[in-house]
């Protein structure tokens, strides 16, 4: 402790017997003093009671004259000592947050040896031999470090699991959550709250993998559902990716996905109207599991001219929606339209 005041009875006797105040350099002197004894890991109460007690023991050899300087005085040191014991917390802080984030970087991109990796991830409790998931929040507004809803989510999050090798972070302006594999409620809870604090969030929930490319993988089937739903308008507010692997498959030969959706439903387009309300039929009729009068509801129209449609769709592709046999290529060749933006884009 004495190595953090020395010279301070020294110069705190100098400025009561002068009247004068500390100069620029002897400030920086007591702050650089604060540094060291913060980066030490003294405790700040403990610093200013021992510079107290300097000044307790200083007093009785001063003149009376004196005294009234002597607080003044002690007001000057402990002010600069504190204040440079702040910067160095501050430093520590800037410090830390930045290896956060780098490490985060790491964590969701795969840019960083493996092996360095997981022992980095240690200091942030998380396992990374054990399998991971990953849940991505996408709010109206985009999220930041500061924003008082990630604060909010957050500690409800760790209030209701505690610790348990969870991670929240913001990246991209989105809420992202890792968690143990084996845990889903984690994430169900993380997705639960996130939509009520947003009033309209979507989030998407990518499967469990193990080892440190494991959570990568699963970021990015979190990061593939949204962009899904932001182009075909999947119905959120969550989105698992393991239910969603049909559509990259489908997805992955544009060229004959193109040409299903032409041959199945190009003839849609000589309808009156065009294609747009007969391809919204069918949306809406494979959406509710073939129900028509779900169906109908859902595009707000009367049971009799939704089954209107039905009956013009058949009419005009040769295929029956409500026969099984004509039921999957139809449906297939729905879901491509929803991939290829049909009959809105050209093919």
């Amino acid at each position: 402790m004495d190595e953090y005041l020395e010279g301070s009875a020294d110069l705190l006797r100098d400025a009561c017997s002068t009247g004068r105040r500390f100069t620029r350099d002897e400030l920086e002197v007591r702050r650089d003093a604060g540094e060291r004894a913060a980066e030490a890991g003294i405790g700040l109460r403990a610093l200013v009671r021992a510079h107290l007690a300097l000044a307790r023991g200083i007093q009785p050899g001063l003149p009376v004259r004196e005294l009234a300087a002597l607080l003044g005085a002690l007001e000057q040191a402990v002010d600069a000592f504190a204040e440079g014991y702040e910067r160095a917390q501050q430093q520590a802080v800037r410090s830390q947050e930045a290896a956060r984030q780098e490490f985060i970087d790491d964590l969701l991109y795969g840019g960083s040896d493996l092996g360095r990796l997981v022992e980095r991830a240690e200091r942030f409790g998380l396992r990374l031999s054990q399998a991971h998931a990953v849940a991505v929040a996408q709010a109206p507004e985009p999220y930041g470090d500061n924003y008082s809803i990630v604060r909010a989510i957050e500690a409800a999050v760790l209030a209701r699991f505690g610790n348990r090798s969870i991670l929240l972070t913001t990246k991209d302006g989105r809420l992202v959550c890792v968690a143990p594999g084996d845990q889903p409620e984690v994430l169900a809870y993380f997705a639960k709250q996130a939509y009520a604090a947003t009033d309209g969030g979507l989030v998407a929930i990518g499967r469990a993998h193990a080892g440190a490319g494991g959570v990568v993988h699963s970021y990015e089937e979190a990061l593939n559902a949204l962009d899904l739903a932001g182009r075909i308008d999947l119905e959120g507010p969550v989105l698992h990716a393991a239910d969603l692997l049909v559509y990259p498959v489908l997805g992955r030969d544009r060229q004959a996905m193109a040409e299903l959706v032409s041959t199945v439903l190009g003839p849609l387009q000589e309808a009156r109207g065009g294609a747009r309300p007969l391809v919204d039929t069918l949306h809406a009729y494979f959406d509710t599991g073939c129900v028509a009068t779900d169906a109908a509801r859902l595009l707000s129209l009367s049971v009799r001219a939704f089954t209107y449609r039905l009956d013009r769709i058949h009419k005009l592709t040769g295929a029956d929606p409500g026969d099984p046999r004509h039921r999957y290529t139809l449906q297939t060749a729905v879901i491509g339209a929803r991939l290829l933006d049909w009959p809105q884009t050209e093919q």
